[in-house]
């Protein structure tokens, strides 16, 4: 070990003496280098604006209506590249219990209230909104299995398909229960279908579910008034 070395460890207050006056110097060359890199950085985006500003599109400023369509035109783009780039195919909407349900539902919709429609797989960022944005984030993402619309499209009733086994996972129940109650809050119903309810169940709830229509709205359709 050099003499040098061994002369400051014995003297400790003058070793890290100099091992602060190290550690400036380090940091002082390391944010030298970092303004010299966002130098060349503003060099070269602005070289680029001027560029774009020759040839006849207007230059960009950071945060200007012009760089935020910019940015979006360029999320598209390498979005446009990874599709190319992929292969895809089509997949069943529904399951086979979902679609089974699906087909009961409809038929009851006819016979009870034509005017009423059953969609599948929903977004619940669709059919809701709220002002405040993290609870409209918490459930945009979210699907229902099928969601019963009137003739305007408005959703009046959200079914839920608990196939065998669907409550095993807390997670799974405590998604439901925050779908559930959004869709409360938005004056929207929630059935839930179990596995092994018949067809028969099925068409109970959905004659249910449109004599309370018919009786607080005073009727929605000629036949629909008529099967009451």
């Amino acid at each position: 070990m050099p003499h040098e070395i061994i002369a400051l460890i014995d003297k400790p207050l003058l070793l890290a003496l100099v091992l602060g006056i190290g550690a400036i110097c380090g940091i002082a060359v390391e944010r030298v280098g970092e303004a010299l890199r966002r130098a060349e950085r503003r060099a070269y985006w602005k070289g680029r604006n001027q560029a774009r500003g020759k040839n006849g599109r207007s230059p960009r400023t950071i945060g200007s209506p012009g760089d935020q369509q910019g940015k979006a035109t360029d999320i598209a783009a390498e979005q446009l590249r990874l599709v190319m780039g992929a292969s895809f195919k089509a997949r069943t909407l529904l399951n086979q219990g979902e679609k089974r349900l699906l087909g009961v539902i409809d038929a009851a919709l006819a016979e009870y209230s034509p005017d009423w429609r059953a969609m599948g797989q929903v977004s619940l960022g669709e059919i809701l909104s709220s002002p405040d944005q993290g609870a409209y984030l918490a459930v945009n993402s979210k699907r229902v299995d099928l969601l019963i619309v009137d003739s305007d499209c408005k959703p009046l009733h959200a079914i839920e398909f608990q196939g065998k086994g669907h409550h095993l996972g807390m997670e799974t129940a405590a998604r439901d229960a925050v779908k559930k109650e959004a869709l409360r809050r938005a004056g929207i119903g929630y059935v839930e279908v179990i596995s092994g309810d018949t067809p028969g169940e099925v068409k109970d709830m959905i004659r249910k579910l449109t004599t309370e229509a018919f009786r607080r709205e005073g009727g929605f359709g000629k036949k629909g008034a008529e099967n009451k």
